[in-house]
């Protein structure tokens, strides 16, 4: 059954601007399920609403965070929870890595590591790591890390060079990135960096930084349940490109998530709920507990790199009007860049340093038409990421 939930639960009831009504009133959705219109109580609560989000930029991943809470977070507010093991950083789906709740990691990575591990395996051959590699260096990495230890990527990989395990050329990414597909590792407190943001997290061992690991008695449906929560509406085709998966895995996860869903009979619990059944069923979860939208909450917003709001769908023109799309990426080197979001439509693009000495430079904003976002609008968006990055 298709249901129309209540106008502040999902908007596909509401709004008439921009592209199409319809177009407008799924932006105006997922602003609110991406907690940019209903922000968060903290980075923590920001970061467990959204379960991954990307990371690639470590800076970026940061003021996503601080862009999805309330008031005006910083980048120190943001590694304070990195300090506190509140979150991590891995590679927890598609060979990308995000930051995720730590108690999250080890759950989200029984459904897609050994998938993203088969990916790269050519690649791992290509290197000379084989299953006796992998074993020496889990071997190594357990010993230098036990007890607590913190240790830089450099550091990581002297102790591998000790133990007789190459970090040569690509060797070493690779197998970092192994021991973090099978949650060995993670990148968790912050590596202090002098007169400029961190670039960089120490790798703890995974069993000792995180304490709290949940255990959701549906781990795939749970994944559904989670993607929709902080990306709906969206359907079993977003769900597959978020996560690497299957389509047919995906579409399965819809269907079970949706089931636990209806079979629930506390009324007060958030629901998985259908608000569109072509050309394929779109979902969002309603109830009380979901996060209501903010009047204070600014309408044009400057959005990181490889920001989720953008990246995290099959369709992309949603967000952006199609001939925007390349200007934004991926391009031929990977990069997705920095994004203007005015009432929910991309409108253009921003640029910035982080480089020490540079970051407290002004950002530069690039926008697609004239008077999509007035002069005053983009100016108070790049202020509060200024203030983020230069705290």
């Amino acid at each position: 059954m298709v249901a129309t939930p209540p106008p502040d639960s999902a908007g596909a009831s509401s709004g008439t601007s921009g592209r199409g009504g319809r177009a407008s009133a799924t932006r105006r959705e997922r602003l609110r399920s991406h907690r940019l219109s209903a922000p968060a109580p903290s980075v923590a609560a920001a970061a467990r609403h959204m379960l991954a989000t990307q990371g690639q930029e470590f800076w970026g991943g940061r003021w996503a965070l601080a862009a999805r809470t309330k008031g005006r977070a910083t980048i120190r507010d943001v590694d304070a929870a990195f300090e506190r093991g509140e979150i991590v950083r891995s590679w927890t789906m598609r060979g990308t890595i995000h930051v995720i709740p730590s108690e999250d990691l080890a759950w989200v990575l029984s459904i897609t590591g050994e998938r993203q591990g088969r990916q790269v395996a050519a690649v791992r051959r290509a290197e000379g790591i084989d299953d006796d590699e992998m074993a020496r260096t889990e071997q190594i990495a357990r010993a230098a890390l036990s007890g607590g230890n913190r240790l830089t990527r450099k550091e990581l990989f002297e102790a591998l060079e000790a133990g007789g395990v190459s970090t040569a050329g690509q060797r070493g990414y690779h197998l970092l990135v192994s021991l973090s597909l099978r949650a060995i590792v993670c990148q968790g407190p912050i590596v202090p960096r002098e007169g400029g943001p961190t670039r960089e997290q120490y790798i703890v061992l995974t069993e000792e930084w995180i304490q709290d690991a949940a255990s959701p008695a549906n781990p795939l449906a749970e994944l559904f349940t989670r993607f929709i929560a902080s990306h709906g509406p969206a359907g079993a085709r977003d769900f597959a490109w978020w996560t690497g998966l299957p389509l047919g895995v995906a579409r399965s996860a819809a269907v079970e998530s949706l089931a636990l869903s209806d079979g629930r009979r506390d009324e007060a619990s958030a629901r998985l709920t259908v608000v569109a059944e072509q050309p394929e069923p779109q979902y969002v979860v309603t109830g009380p507990a979901v996060p209501r939208r903010s009047a204070a909450a600014p309408e044009v917003l400057a959005l990181p790199p490889f920001e989720e709001y953008f990246l995290s769908y099959a369709d992309r023109t949603v967000p952006c009007a199609p001939e925007f799309l390349s200007a934004i990426g991926p391009g031929l080197n990977g990069i997705v860049r920095p994004i203007i979001v005015a009432r929910g439509e991309i409108v253009g693009v921003w640029t910035h340093s982080v480089a020490v000495g540079r970051h407290a430079d002004d950002p530069v904003p690039v926008l697609f038409t004239q008077g999509s976002a007035t002069d005053l609008e983009v100016a108070a968006a790049l202020d509060r990421y200024r203030d983020f990055i230069t705290a």
